[in-house]
Formats: structure tokens, C-alpha cells, sequence
């Protein structure tokens, strides 16, 4: 996919294009460590309603009680994105507390491998938390979307290593390719893979070669990007987005990275609050060059 620059260090600043209020609510997912709460911490500081949601609760309440410490108002709610009733009962917690939503990070992920590594044995949770998760979550979450000044905002957080040229199976990429791709569509495919995986014949079946099973959790979701924001159109309620914040100083590479998660999400949070005349919707950011421009491509 052709690739241009989306600058987002112009003229305009966050301050002078500020649409938002203390009322304006913000879901971030897997957010008590890493890339999540660093967001969060980001979002707070533009002192908006955030709302950080962690599988561990121990642990989402301790990362809650640093923020408050630092005079961030961040509330916290128990999630497990895996688990569908898990899903069931945030979303009834929020409908109970809230009139409606603005912004949605689904940055909850999983991966089994070290950085060298390739084992797909937790395929099926890879899986089940990185697409699986992210879409039950937003489809819970849809019905309470605000029309707000800017349009709602979901930005999926994702990987270079899920998009479609790392794939080598040419009838898995003319389906993803399609412009009548659908969430069956989808589905089917992770289905294929998983079959690929307990048959055994998952390396030669033109799969990503990297981190094969996060790859395709990610392709999964970036294809599942697309077809909300086609779904809702260029000028729609909602305004649907991938960004992949590169390599990245986390837990999940071992500490390893060329910047650090902070770093990652000072970019992320400007992209979830971009002003109503920059927001796009259907496209793939991914870590600038000068890590302060992303790249952007159409899904």
C-alpha cells in the first residue's frame, strides 16, 4: 500500500484546535503498563474523563493510584477483554455511568514469543485477546458513541507486522483485498489459520513469517478497521483508525526498542485528538522517521 507523511507537528497545536472538555470520555484498554498507560496518562493530562481498564485488578488499581498522585483525574474499571462476560459487564457498568463515549482505545494485546521467537502453541489466546477482544468490545461499546463536535474516535492499536504485503498466501490476500471484504470474511480467514496450526502446516501456508500468530491477530484487526470505517463512511458518527507505534520499549519485547512507550504515546494521544478538520478515518499510522510524524496509509 502506498505510503504519504501525516504531519502532526504543523502550525496548529492541541491547545488552540482543543474540541474536548472534562466531559469528554475515553476508554483505554491493557492500560495498567506499557504503551496503554502511558495513553492514558497523556490523555488525563489534556484532562479528559479517561477511564483505564486492566484484566488485573491489583494491578489497574495501583496503576490508577500513581496517576492520581501525579493530580490526574483517571478512573478505573475492571476488563478482560477475552472474556465476553468480562465485556458484558464493563459495558453495563458504563451504560450505568455514563451518557456516552468519545474515544476508544483498544490497545489490549498478547503475545507468547520472545523477540527471536515464532511458537504459535497460544494461537487460540493470541487470538481471542487481540482481534476477538478488540471487536467484541467495540461492537459492545458502539451503541454508546456521542456525536460529539469531532466524531467518536476508535484507534486500534496494531503492527506493521499484521499488514497485508507480510502475508504470502495469494488467496488470503485477494479476499483481505476485496473492496466487499466483511467481518465473515475476516473470521474465516483466522479460522483458516487456526486450522493451519493444529494441522501442523502453518509455516508453509504463506502466513507473516514474523510473530506469525500476533501477525494475523493484527492483520485481523486492521481488516476489521477497514470495514467500520467503510461501514460508517468518510464523513460519518465515527471516525476508525489503526496506529502502530513501532518498536517500542515494553514489556512485550523484553525492554528492548528504539523509543520508549511514553515516546509512543505522546504520537498516539495527538492522533486520538485531532481536530474535527484532520481526522481521517480508514487509515494505518505507523512510528515516523522523526518520531513525531507517523506514516499513513488507507487500510
Amino acid at each position: 500500500m502506498e505510503s504519504k507523511e501525516f504531519d502532526l507537528s504543523s502550525s496548529s497545536s492541541p491547545v488552540s484546535d482543543r474540541w474536548w472538555s472534562k466531559n469528554t470520555v475515553a476508554v483505554v484498554t491493557g492500560a495498567n503498563k506499557g504503551i496503554g498507560f502511558a495513553l492514558v496518562r497523556r490523555l488525563a493530562q489534556s484532562e479528559l474523563t479517561v477511564i483505564l481498564t486492566a484484566r488485573d485488578e491489583a494491578r489497574g488499581l495501583q496503576a490508577v493510584e500513581t496517576l492520581r498522585n501525579e493530580g490526574l483525574h483517571v478512573l478505573f474499571r475492571r476488563l478482560d477483554v477475552s472474556d465476553p462476560v468480562s465485556i458484558s459487564a464493563f459495558a453495563a457498568w458504563f451504560t450505568a455511568n455514563f451518557q456516552a463515549l468519545d474515544i476508544l482505545v483498544n490497545n489490549a494485546a498478547v503475545s507468547f514469543n520472545d523477540i527471536n521467537q515464532n511458537s504459535v502453541e497460544h494461537a487460540e489466546t493470541v487470538l481471542k485477546t487481540n482481534f476477538y477482544g478488540a471487536k467484541l468490545l467495540t461492537e459492545a461499546l458502539l451503541p454508546y458513541f456521542s456525536s460529539s463536535p469531532s466524531r467518536s474516535r476508535i484507534l486500534n492499536i496494531t503492527s506493521r507486522l499484521g499488514t497485508i504485503d507480510k502475508v504470502r498466501n495469494i488467496k488470503v490476500k485477494e479476499i483481505l483485498q476485496s473492496k466487499d471484504l466483511a467481518e465473515e470474511d475476516i473470521h474465516g480467514i483466522v479460522c483458516a489459520f487456526l486450522e493451519d496450526v493444529q494441522r501442523g502446516t502453518w509455516t508453509n501456508q504463506g502466513w507473516p513469517a514474523v510473530w506469525t500468530d500476533y501477525a494475523v491477530s493484527k492483520l485481523a484487526l486492521n481488516s476489521y478497521t477497514r470495514v467500520l470505517a467503510n461501514r460508517y463512511g468518510a464523513f460519518g458518527s465515527v471516525s476508525v483508525n489503526c496506529f502502530c507505534p513501532g518498536f517500542t520499549q515494553t514489556s512485550m519485547t523484553g525492554g528492548k526498542g528504539t523509543h520508549t512507550a511514553d515516546a509512543a504515546a505522546l504520537v498516539g494521544a495527538r492522533l486520538a485528538l485531532l481536530p474535527p478538520h484532520r481526522l481521517p478515518t480508514g487509515q494505518f499510522f505507523s512510528w515516523g522517521p522523526n518520531y513525531v510524524t507517523p506514516k499513513n496509509s488507507k487500510l
